[in-house]
């Protein structure tokens, strides 16, 4: 099948567009690749600091011969989804001697969980953590004794500020290594409607973190599928986990296997060997694009709006907001899995996963075939699964027929013929919805704006029973440079309440959402912010909002609009409490939202 029309005309249009950033890049990673293995260019003093600790490894670390694998892990026992990671530099050690190479823990980053700070200030550093996780993996491999690097992270901002470090170090080889999801618990339904019965008053407290305790209740990911599965599928359709590694099970044979499969190809794939893969030639322009078309096809995380762009200007690679817009008018949904459906990821991966979406894709010409994977040359790698056989990991084709069609449905009769996301533009500016789990009668709206700069005034109105009408509620001051950009998924229960009485309600924000955005039409990431004098700065309680995710517009109907003043609220209470102190220069500096609200890249 020869690729989609539109899928080449945004490939080429991201190619041209990136073209001298992508040529600048590729020239530093080429002179770092020439300089050969990085621990010939340490003096003995060096070196002999690096393997003090290394016990019998000192040997082969020392005659330069054996390939030395740099682990960063994100591990910590609070995040569910990073506690399997405890165990992981265990295995990969052994597995490395066993292939003949070493291994050592070059540094730890950071992993905070979002689900924690949901609705708290601590929320507030979050996409800021993603720009310190970039940093603190560079000082950790900086030490410039790694051969290739194996990355350990799964969840909401681990994995784009591990690949914002992966591609900045990117003349070495590296393989991400996935942890898995947890076990089916609550159905995600079931919890969300207890979530709803208490904030509307029905259910008491002890219910409500009776339904928590029993939707995340073990090690792995949340089972929805939010940002971090988000981000376990991207790593498949962008070439940096092995085949159908994202989905399997913690504490499983086959999780350990994939772990000690995973090392031994990193060490099969550096510099000392003969197929050599560095980072930079897997991210390439096709590689982002396979990864938006992904992003599409399983409605995917909004986060990753704010995150793709980031992950590819560390590879010289340029992602506009038009280019998300273009391939979701073509990728079609083939995947229903919570918030969008009633399925969990444990469901999806055994209804075919992401091996039976890829070779579906592949077959529809709506993915570039022809990328370079850390697995071998070409997509058609992820469309196999493994399999253990004599102890060790084997790869067979995968299934051509989906398992479950309520779940995951082919590419020629998908649930809709357009992917997840919609581009919205107007008087108000720049954003974007998740418009796959919100009911197309919902897709425009126009109601009268009730404004708010804080999400628990939100709450505090709801509790009042001051909503009794269609209402857009907006709440701005929420972006990165106003207070860090936190996730206002908190609101959704709420938003969800008046929306069953019958009301018509959508929420604007500069703000974001959470990757398990549901129901509830959600115009986010609106650029230029208010803090910078956005046009949101200048909206009024009482002001005409159209929503509109079927033509892509989000405006405001009142008149003198733009003559007005934007409003300049104090907000040095931002600044304190929680680390936000040590924040301000993140906030004094990061880039505009479309632009994938940065600050390192």
């Amino acid at each position: 099948m020869p690729l989609n029309s539109t899928v080449s005309a945004v490939t080429e249009r991201i190619i041209e567009r990136s073209r001298p950033t992508r040529e600048a890049y590729l020239d530093k990673m080429s002179q770092a690749a020439e300089d050969g293995p990085r621990r010939a260019h340490l003096t003995c003093g060096n070196q002999a600091h690096a393997y003090a600790a290394m016990g019998a490894d000192k040997g082969a670390l020392a005659t330069e011969r054996a390939p030395n694998l740099g682990i960063i892990t994100a591990y910590n026992d609070m995040l569910s989804a990073h506690q399997p990671f405890e165990r992981y530099p265990g295995l990969i050690r052994d597995a490395a001697r066993a292939a003949g190479a070493t291994a050592q823990v070059a540094g730890g980053v950071p992993a905070m969980c979002d689900g924690v700070t949901q609705g708290q200030v601590g929320m507030e550093l979050s996409l800021f953590s993603r720009d310190v996780i970039a940093l603190a993996a560079g000082v950790g491999l900086s030490h410039n004794t790694f051969d290739a690097a194996l990355y350990l992270g799964v969840c909401d901002k681990i994995v784009p500020g591990l690949i914002i470090a992966a591609g900045t170090f990117g003349y070495i080889p590296s393989i991400f290594l996935p942890a898995g999801p947890m076990t089916s618990g609550l159905p995600n339904d079931e919890k969300a409607k207890v979530r709803q019965q208490f904030a509307a008053g029905e259910l008491g407290r002890d219910k409500l973190m009776e339904a928590e305790m029993q939707s995340y209740h073990g090690p792995g990911t949340c089972t929805f599928y939010g940002t971090a599965n988000t981000n376990q599928m991207l790593m498949e359709f962008m070439g940096l986990h092995l085949p159908g590694a994202s989905f399997v099970n913690p504490g499983t044979p086959l999780r350990d296997a994939l772990t000690v499969a995973g090392t031994e190809r990193a060490t099969q794939i550096t510099a000392l060997g003969n197929d050599y893969r560095p980072v930079c030639d897997i991210l390439d322009e096709k590689a982002f694009v396979n990864g938006l078309i992904g992003l599409m096809a399983t409605g995917g995380s909004t986060n990753l709006v704010l995150h793709l762009p980031a992950m590819a200007r560390a590879c010289g690679v340029i992602l506009e907001l038009e280019d998300f817009d273009a391939i979701s008018n073509v990728t079609p949904l083939m995947a229903k899995v919570y918030p969008n459906g009633l399925a969990d990821v444990n469901h999806f991966h055994a209804a075919g996963g992401l091996g039976y979406m890829i070779g579906q894709l592949l077959d529809a010409g709506l993915l570039h075939p022809d990328t370079k994977t850390v697995a071998g040359d070409g997509l058609e790698h992820y469309t196999q699964e493994p399999q253990i056989k004599d102890g060790a990991v084997t790869w067979v084709p995968g299934t051509r027929e989906t398992l479950n069609d309520k779940i995951l449905r082919p590419a020629t009769d998908p649930f809709q013929p357009s992917g997840g996301l919609k581009q919205l533009a107007g008087n108000l500016g720049h954003g974007m919805m998740k418009v796959s789990a919100v009911a197309p009668e919902r897709h425009v709206i126009e109601a009268k704006a009730r404004v708010f700069h804080d999400q628990h005034d939100v709450k505090a109105a709801f509790q009042a029973g001051e909503f009794t009408e269609d209402t857009v509620v907006v709440v701005r001051f929420q972006g990165p440079q106003a207070n860090g950009m936190p996730e206002l998924h908190s609101l959704t229960p709420i938003l969800a309440v008046l929306q069953d009485r019958g009301l018509k309600v959508a929420l604007v924000t500069d703000g974001r959402m959470s990757g398990a955005s549901g129901k509830v039409p959600s115009a986010i990431h609106i650029s230029p912010e208010a803090a910078a004098g956005g046009p949101l700065a200048r909206l009024r309680d009482g002001d005409l909002i159209r929503v509109d995710a079927v033509s892509g517009v989000i405006e405001t109907l009142a008149e003198g609009f733009d003559a007005r003043e934007p409003v300049t609220p104090d907000l040095s209470g931002n600044g304190h409490g929680v680390g936000r102190e040590l924040f301000a220069a993140f906030r004094a500096n990061v880039g505009l939202a479309s632009n994938g609200a940065a600050v390192v890249v």
